[in-house]
């Protein structure tokens, strides 16, 4: 069956990289080109884990991106991703560096949103079946992920160069093929092509047919709409390399299988392992742990400080699986960490290099700034810090908007934001060295508010009650 032809491909955009830059870093860049430079290199960072099928194809995956062995380079790489949210979050970034470290090696990669899948639900490593959305929902989230995509996509290209030139990135979503398709025209041309029994010997299949839920008609066909993706981009963009995360090698065997069957020819997937939390848990929205890479949802900061917080038995893995550093790069800072230990260098160098891929230098600059305003109380920071960064650092606090009349007193600040109650109760707090304001302990309650002192040059005003209670005054009329 011929793929039909696809009427939205203006939707998709491409990235690419300027041209060489002959840029060096320290003098350790690694080898991109053939296949030890690229699919040996990843396996050794631990970002690849499994290759499939392994042996017994016309040409071996690591021939395929050969340029000795094979005149077809670049080639074409996809991953998908299902918008069953409006973000996208940490568990999906290794697939992502999976597709810029083939990008970097001059490979042209797509990033596949599911707007029609995500109506199915995968069932891939889910003991449930997921809540079922709607189509306007689907579509919304779809757009989200779309623009998340092309963001992180630019960030790469402008932030993280090495002087190579590079393949194209490109954002499509197989809403786009679908949305034309009859049901039973599809499943005649397309259904008589997968057996039954094999698509129930599927592990993800087994595990939920002997849950108490079971499974439903829609999940179990996932993978039929899974392995067509897969052909449609092999038909339309000669894609013959399909990523996903460990989970999906089943779907991405129904996709060989598939496509073998149709054309004869050899296609291949590799897998990215899984982030788990410090329990074993997988990190994402289903289970509850999700770390976002959407700002409103979470943070510069708080992405910041989830990889500032890894231990020190994970933190060199980490450095080589979500970071483009070069292996003897990491080995030196490793090294250093082994004598100051308390610097925490290989924490912040992760922390740093995810958050500027996530949310650009900006971003970085703003989970710095965060960082030093909460935890060294950095009055510095907090005078430089907008309206938004207060609010996302300080995601409880009270943020009120006060007109600073002549006189304000330490007092009537405290009693306008309504941090303090009324009578004796509240003025002995402040006498007693409960109140703090921007990071400075104020004891008399009869002071006036001076500004550069309790109000910063950005005409804010961070008041602390106690030990953990916040509230962001912003003066108006300075």
């Amino acid at each position: 069956m011929a793929a039909p032809m696809l009427r939205f491909i203006s939707r998709g955009r491409c990235y690419f990289t300027p041209g060489p830059l002959g840029v060096l870093l320290l003098g350790l860049r690694e080898a991109h080109s053939g296949a030890q430079g690229l699919l040996a290199m990843q396996k050794a960072r631990g970002l690849f884990k499994e290759f499939f099928p392994e042996k017994g194809t016309k040409i071996e995956l690591p021939e395929l991106f050969d340029r000795r062995t094979t005149g077809n380079f670049p080639q074409t790489i996809y991953c998908g991703f299902d918008p069953t949210a409006d973000s996208l979050h940490v568990g999906h970034l290794l697939a992502l560096l999976g597709l810029f470290h083939f990008q970097r090696a001059g490979h042209n990669v797509i990033a596949l949103v599911g707007g029609a899948t995500a109506r199915l639900g995968d069932p891939s490593g889910r003991t449930k079946e997921r809540e079922v959305l709607d189509a306007e929902r689907v579509g919304s989230n779809a757009r989200a992920l779309r623009q998340a995509l092309e963001a992180l996509a630019a960030n790469h290209q402008q932030l993280f160069t090495n002087g190579r030139t590079w393949g194209s990135f490109t954002v499509l979503d197989n809403f786009a093929w679908y949305q034309e398709q009859r049901l039973v025209d599809f499943l005649a041309a397309v259904g008589g092509h997968f057996r039954m029994g094999t698509l129930l010997s599927r592990l993800s299949v087994q595990t939920r047919l002997k849950s108490p839920e079971g499974m439903s008609m829609a999940e179990f066909l996932y993978q039929v709409l899974q392995a067509y993706d897969f052909y449609y981009l092999f038909q339309r963009y000669g894609c013959r390399v399909q990523l996903g995360g460990s989970d999906q090698l089943g779907n991405i065997m129904s996709g060989y299988e598939f496509i073998h069957k149709l054309t004869g020819e050899d296609v291949f997937g590799i897998t990215v392992p899984l982030i788990t939390s410090t329990t074993g848990a997988k990190l994402g929205k289903s289970a509850g742990n999700a770390v976002w890479l959407n700002r409103e949802k979470t943070s510069p900061f708080e992405l910041y400080q989830f990889f500032l917080r890894q231990q020190d038995d994970s933190v060199e893995r980490y450095l080589k699986l979500f970071t483009f550093l070069p292996l003897p790069e990491i080995d030196h800072i490793m090294q250093l960490h082994v004598r100051e230990p308390e610097k925490r260098g290989p924490q912040k160098r992760l922390a740093a290099e995810v958050t500027k891929l996530v949310h650009g230098q900006e971003g970085l600059d703003s989970a710095k700034r965060c960082t030093q305003a909460l935890y060294h109380s950095s009055i510095d920071a907090l005078e430089v810090m907008s309206d938004q960064e207060l609010k996302e650092l300080f995601k409880e606090a009270s943020f009120s908007e006060l007109v600073l009349d002549p006189g304000t007193s330490v007092l009537d600040t405290c009693r306008k934001a309504n941090a303090i109650p009324d009578g004796p109760r509240g003025y002995r707090m402040i006498t007693e060295g409960g109140v703090s304001i921007n990071h400075r302990q104020v004891t008399n309650p009869e002071s006036v508010l001076v500004v550069g002192q309790h109000i910063l040059k950005n005409g804010l005003s961070l008041l602390k009650i106690g030990k953990r209670n916040f509230y962001i005054i912003k003066w108006l009329q300075l």
